[in-house]
């Protein structure tokens, strides 16, 4: 178990970490935000929000700030800047959360295949080499998937939080979205290019093995209901993609204390960006159904990234009944989307091509306001939100970043039309 001790004087900086959390938490600004994503993710919001998702580029921030010595000290330092830097740097609608999260130390390794990851010259980009190439020789490395709880390594987590700034800032179990991306998951195992040739050569191996993660994944849902590990989804729990699960439909902390929770009580979230160069057709017969089975299994879904999701809207994923945000990506036929989207109660997530902000030193904000302009008026009569993500440098200038979300907001000033 990985060692989590804190030293006298890294507990120090984190008790004022966590009261300067604890106190943005309790502005009147944070507050609002926090009624307007209630409103919005339950369809009766009165304007788009707006986050602009620091993950890829914190570490031009981050460790500049950091003071603590520790290893696992510097961990927690670096949660609680992520916690409200976006409230103080970059004034989005990032909500600033008034406790400290501690999710369950839990693992699903599908077929019990160990994932490996090969950097590529020291940057950002990687390859994962290929366990299964041919299905019908490898098939028989495809065993049943593995699945668990780590309950001592979460209890003693949540121990030397709670004892290190519990009472300044309150520690609670918490648990995200629940997360599956199953194309994502075979090309770990088998590249890309292997896994269209399996499709070809084997395509009921393929749709076996498809079927199998499906059952694989409903078997660890059941295990996670089993285990009391389902929590609730309804107060700004992660849901990927950059947004919160805030509603007020689906089971809330009361109703968990009254009965264990079951995956149809939560918000889940999957996307298929493996899968761009597939026909819809192809999509359809080989993809889709494993999709469709665990979508099925959740309360609210959350559904893409970066892959453009209008070619197979139509034919699969209109008919995801539980579905209430889709990702309109740069790739992405922001007009057909609009006009499905619009009336319904599926929010139109709209992701802006990085461009604008990642490249080069300048802003390029008349491209950026072009393409915001474009955006506003496809999704007139949807519900509009719109996330930055996959921005890898903002070149150190965190102006830039700010200037970035204060032309949002603008844009959406003069020519919102909801």
């Amino acid at each position: 178990m990985k060692e989590m001790t804190i030293s006298s004087r890294d507990k120090l900086i984190l008790r004022d970490l966590a009261k300067k959390q604890l106190d943005l938490s309790r502005t009147d600004l944070n507050q609002k935000r926090i009624r307007e994503w209630y409103a919005h993710n339950s369809l009766q919001g009165q304007r788009p929000m707006i986050h602009l998702e620091m993950g890829t580029f914190e570490h031009e921030i981050i460790p500049d700030l950091l003071k603590c010595q520790g290893e696992f000290a510097r961990e927690i330092e670096t949660s609680l800047y992520e916690n409200f830097l976006n409230q103080e740097l970059f004034d989005d609608d990032r909500v600033t959360p008034d406790y400290y999260a501690v999710f369950f130390d839990t693992w699903f390794n599908l077929f019990q295949i160990p994932i490996h990851v090969r950097s590529l010259n020291g940057s950002f980009g990687h390859e994962f080499p290929s366990v299964v190439e041919d299905l019908e020789a490898d098939y028989h490395k495809l065993k049943n998937s593995s699945y668990g709880v780590n309950r001592e390594s979460t209890a003693e987590r949540f121990r030397v939080l709670q004892e290190t700034f519990g009472d300044i800032l309150p520690v609670k179990m918490s648990m995200p979205a629940l997360y599956s991306v199953p194309t994502q998951m075979v090309v770990h195992f088998m590249k890309m290019e292997h896994m269209m040739y399996n499709i070809y050569d084997y395509p009921e191996l393929f749709q076996e093995m498809m079927g199998r993660i499906a059952d694989d994944t409903l078997e660890y849902y059941r295990f996670l209901e089993r285990e009391c590990l389902i929590l609730p989804t309804v107060a700004g729990e992660p849901l990927g993609q950059g947004t919160w699960c805030y509603n007020r439909e689906l089971p809330g902390p009361e109703e968990a204390s009254c009965r264990p929770l079951v995956t149809r009580d939560v918000w889940g979230f999957m996307d298929s960006q493996e899968t761009v160069g597939m026909s819809p057709q192809m999509y359809q017969e080989f993809i889709f159904p494993c999709y469709q089975k665990i979508a099925g299994q959740y309360g609210l879904l959350s559904y893409g990234c970066c892959e453009p999701v209008h070619p197979i809207w139509d034919s699969c994923l209109s008919g995801l009944k539980n579905l209430r945000k889709v990702s309109i990506s740069p790739w992405c036929d922001e007009e057909f989307m609009g006009e499905r989207l619009a009336g319904t109660g599926i929010i139109y997530h709209r992701k802006p091509s990085p461009n604008y902000l990642g490249v080069g030193d300048a802003l390029d904000e008349e491209g950026l306001r072009a393409s915001l302009r474009k955006t506003l008026r496809a999704a007139r009569g949807c519900k509009l939100e719109i996330t930055q993500r996959d921005v890898y440098t903002i070149h150190r200038d965190v102006k830039k970043a700010k200037r970035y979300v204060d032309i949002i907001k603008e844009e959406i000033e003069l020519n919102w039309k909801g």
